[in-house]
């Protein structure tokens, strides 16, 4: 890895980890970084009983939140502060009580100020159980004003 890249990953997993530790979402959720890169990253959760919905499946809106969550991260990891513009979700099978769901979020396209990021949630047996994408628009600042990398 050369070293422009390297300072890249480096910048990516502090600013993901900060982002993670102030994320209300995240924690109540119980999201677990599994892997991060520039653009990228991979979360793990567990449906608990407190994210069923009345007909005793996972709620819609855990998975929507899963999926933001790894979608803030994954267009933040740049350093460059981004908030979504637009987001949508389909729905492919159900989460189910225990299931340990993982969300991939990548970034597609990263032009100017605007990205577009895709997350698939999976539950343990592979099963898609989102497929989720977000539009993000750059603001001014950075999520880590000091970092030096």
């Amino acid at each position: 890895m050369d070293m422009q890249n390297n300072r890249a990953q480096r910048a990516a997993e502090a600013v993901v980890k900060a982002m993670l530790l102030g994320d209300k979402v995240a924690v109540w959720l119980g999201a677990e970084l599994l892997e991060v890169s520039p653009g990228r990253v991979k979360l793990q959760m567990t449906v608990r009983d407190d994210m069923l919905n009345a007909v005793n499946i996972g709620h819609g809106g855990v998975s929507f939140s899963f999926a933001d969550v790894a979608f803030a991260l994954a267009c933040n990891s740049h350093n460059d502060t981004m908030v979504a513009q637009t987001c949508n979700i389909s729905f492919m099978g159900p989460a189910k009580l225990g299931d340990v769901l993982t969300v991939t979020c990548e970034e597609t396209l990263l032009e100017g100020r605007t990205g577009i990021y895709d997350a698939i949630i999976t539950n343990q047996n592979g099963d898609k159980i989102t497929i989720f994408r977000g539009q993000s628009r750059g603001i001014p600042g950075q999520i880590l004003p000091d970092l030096d990398i």
